[in-house]
């Protein structure tokens, strides 16, 4: 009779053909003693920051759609209200498999990557006094290389809501059609349908001074500014 194959000792036997009497303890050690240096060696880059300007990446090896230029990017953050930002100004750690991302490309592209910069709202940064962060990497001639995104995605709303900050010719705006609505409101509910439109004019421009009075009382209080001036300012007040 044909005796049968044991599969774990035709495993154990080609294996220690591999090792040849070395310590496989000691192998496996050293290999993840040495990848958990190049993680420390990431992470540090990331909370340090770095002055490169550009990597240099293998561009047959780049995924076209991660690639994006930095128009593309301050619209989308001055749309959103959001910030694109040095990774060192970042105050939530970094997951994990961002990490295992940048090892993967530095590992096909044989280099050490830097300068890597985050988009995600301000609240999510450590603002110098003057839900869903993207992590890039410049790739050189003012486009960056997406590595990995992480966290929730933005409310849908959020675009909307932030079309008043936009900048100031849509602060007015707003302000003009809020104050519109609140003049009828107030118009109905204390007046009445008997008021001239000289009358209304008058009670229209009043509640309109009023409502930029406030926001600029609470802007200047708050050093809060407009995102097409904030989407690539580290200071929270700038």
């Amino acid at each position: 009779m044909i005796k049968r194959t044991n599969a774990l000792k035709k495993l154990q036997s080609a294996q220690s053909k591999l090792l040849k009497g070395h310590d496989i303890l000691e192998q496996v050690k050293a290999i993840l003693d040495a990848d958990s240096k190049v993680e420390d060696r990431i992470t540090d880059t990331l909370n340090s920051g770095s002055t490169g300007e550009s990597n240099s990446l293998n561009i047959d090896l780049l995924e076209s759609n991660r690639i994006y230029h930095i128009e593309a990017i301050k619209q989308t953050c001055i749309e959103y209200r959001l910030r694109f930002l040095d990774s060192r100004l970042f105050k939530n750690d970094i997951p994990r498999e961002a990490i295992q991302e940048i090892k993967k490309l530095e590992k096909a592209h044989h280099i050490e990557l830097k300068a890597f910069r985050i988009m995600a709202p301000s609240k999510l940064f450590k603002l110098e006094n003057a839900d869903d962060p993207v992590l890039f990497v410049p790739i050189g001639n003012s486009y960056y290389y997406l590595i990995h995104k992480w966290g929730n995605d933005l409310h849908p709303l959020r675009k909307w809501i932030m079309k008043p900050f936009k900048n100031v010719v849509n602060m007015v705006l707003t302000l003009f059609l809020i104050s519109i609505l609140s003049t009828n409101v107030l118009v109905e509910t204390r007046y009445g349908s008997g008021l001239s439109g000289g009358e209304m004019m008058i009670i229209f421009l009043f509640v309109f001074k009023s409502f930029v009075a406030m926001v600029l009382y609470y802007g200047i209080a708050l050093g809060k500014n407009f995102s097409n001036v904030t989407w690539d300012s580290k200071y929270f007040n700038a």
